[in-house]
């Protein structure tokens, strides 16, 4: 009876540990499988499937799933949820089931970028809640952007140095939100670069589309020790969930080298000059061996770039110019220095060439330049030169006109009173200009009625009647002002009352008018003048010469 007993209690100890194992194990990972199948590698931005696939392995229904499936992170997704959670219907004994999930990866060539797939559940008759999660990893193996430095691989200390950054796209996809981004070595010093940059050393750039790309074009100055080699870095990206998320890096080195050649050059006779419109411009160009060793066999380019250059008025003794690319070529079987140049040793050419009076305006930023690339051996240098701005004035005199509607004999008789209108229209050109000023003299026995047109214009009407100036006083001219957009203008009305001495002659009703203005570009007083009108009235139809003539 013990016996049996016994038997009974350990049958019963036993099938206790065998339910508790049993139990313990119910909910093992292998109880419910779940597993994401993807690419193991990629290209950046390719479109990729995660398929996320689970099976009830177990014996009990699985109540209440829900299943979460985070994107990699910078994925590129529909709807910019890097998170997505799906309610799911109960999970039977042996029932499997799959889901799709698009994406395309950002980052650089071998980033790893994890997905990761999460499902819970609560076994039924069971009130705990158990989850089973997996992860899966893709290799990003190809970033078919092309981001390369266009930079010399030498230069000497002190020197502008032009470079450029050209980026394309081969990726089937638009890329958004792109920047460039720039670190420069010690010893560097920006100048300008196109397009504008965010603090000298970020871009934005465009949308690129597959097949396109672009360039950013940065000027600057170098310095160090001649041997020194500078470290060029750059990267470009994009933004990403508020975070720069690189694409490519690239590195550049360009080594200090001892020059030698010096390159100067002056315009009549000045190394400062600033031209201005129609100038004839005497241009000299030295060169000097400041090297160890003799160079021979040189030949010199020059290339002129500017829209006021009069190419058909130039003169090159000794060169050669081609029209094409608008540059002069001296070769050393022409020129002795440049046959043989010593150390210590000078040379020069020279060439005279014109600005045109007008040439079309090509930019309303009012910094109108232009520009000699010299190229010697291995030298280069570019000289800059400041041009005015053209500021025009025309002074025109009328009896007939709708402005004021004038009075009095045609010819002008002694003793009696003529009316006429005088008009002063403005032209700008090239820079900004401002304090702007037009002035002129009344003429003998003419004086100002006070009409003006438009009034507003009468506050920066002024005569003096001691000298019987009268200033206009304008104040800013913007690029291509009367040129590009209406003029600013002025009519006013004068009377003349002739005097016996005058019969028989043309007087002079108003004198040359001068307009005058500073150039914001170039910091120079500019200056023009017109004709004086008399009463013989060019301008008007309806004047002729005789009837000019006072009476």
């Amino acid at each position: 009876m013990r016996l049996k007993t016994f038997f009974i209690f350990l049958i019963i100890i036993l099938s206790a540990i065998a339910f508790w194992y049993w139990k313990v194990n119910l909910y093992s990972k292998e109880t419910l499988k779940l597993e994401i199948i993807a690419p193991e590698s990629v290209d950046v931005a390719q479109e990729l499937e995660y398929i996320v696939k689970y099976k009830n392995n177990g014996r009990v229904r699985l109540e209440d799933p829900k299943l979460i499936f985070e994107y990699p992170e910078y994925s590129i997704i529909e709807d910019n949820s890097l998170r997505r959670e799906i309610e799911l219907e109960d999970i039977y004994p042996g029932q499997e089931k799959s889901y799709t999930f698009k994406a395309r990866l950002i980052g650089k060539e071998g980033e790893a970028r994890v997905a990761k797939a999460i499902l819970s559940y609560r076994p039924k008759n069971l009130q705990a809640r158990y989850q089973s999660e997996t992860t899966f990893t893709t290799i990003i193996k190809k970033v078919p952007l092309t981001f390369r430095f266009d930079l010399p691989s030498k230069i000497e200390s002190g020197k502008d140095v032009d470079f450029a950054l050209n980026y394309f796209s081969n990726i089937d996809y638009p890329l958004t939100n792109l920047r460039v981004k720039i670190e420069y070595p010690q010893g560097f010093e920006f100048v300008k670069s196109t397009p504008e940059s965010l603090e000298k050393v970020e871009w934005e750039l465009p949308p690129l589309n597959r097949a396109e790309g672009g360039r950013i074009e940065i000027t600057g100055k170098i310095r160090g020790e001649v041997g020194q080699e500078k470290i060029f870095r750059a990267e470009i990206g994009t933004f990403k969930e508020g975070k720069f998320v690189l694409l490519k890096e690239i590195f550049r080195g360009i080594e200090i080298v001892k020059p030698s050649l010096y390159i100067a050059q002056q315009i009549n006779g000045n190394p400062e000059y600033i031209a201005s419109p129609g100038d004839l411009l005497h241009y000299e160009i030295f060169f000097k061996n400041i090297g160890d060793e003799p160079l021979t066999d040189l030949s010199l380019l020059v290339t002129l770039i500017g829209e006021s250059f009069d190419f058909n008025t130039l003169k090159a003794p000794r060169g050669d110019f081609t029209p094409g690319d608008n540059s002069i070529l001296w070769d050393w079987r022409r020129l002795g220095e440049l046959q043989f140049l010593d150390v210590s040793e000078e040379g020069k050419v020279e060439f005279w060439i014109e600005l045109k009076e007008r040439w079309d305006i090509t930019s309303s930023v009012g910094k109108e330049t232009i520009k000699t690339k010299v190229y010697l051996s291995q030298a280069k240098e570019e000289f800059e030169t400041k041009v005015n701005s053209l500021l025009e004035v025309s002074q025109k005199g009328y009896f007939e006109d709708e402005v004021f509607g004038n009075s009095g004999p045609i010819p002008p008789k002694v003793g009696e009173t003529t009316t006429y209108t005088i008009m002063w229209h403005t032209k700008n050109y090239y820079n900004s200009v401002s304090d702007v000023k037009v002035k002129a003299k009344l003429g003998k026995n003419v004086k100002l009625t006070g009409k003006i047109f438009p009034e507003e214009e009468a506050t920066k009407f002024t005569f003096d009647s001691e000298s019987r100036e009268i200033v206009w006083e304008i104040g800013e001219l913007k690029v291509g002002k009367g040129v590009l957009n209406p003029a600013s203008n002025i009519s006013f009305q004068v009377a003349f009352t002739p005097t016996p001495d005058q019969k028989g002659q043309t007087p002079e009703i108003i004198g040359e008018a001068k307009i005058e203005g500073l150039d914001d570009w170039t910091k120079e007083t500019l200056e023009n003048i017109t004709p004086a009108i008399y009463t013989n009235l060019p301008d008007d139809p309806t004047i002729t010469s005789e009837m000019g003539q006072v009476q």
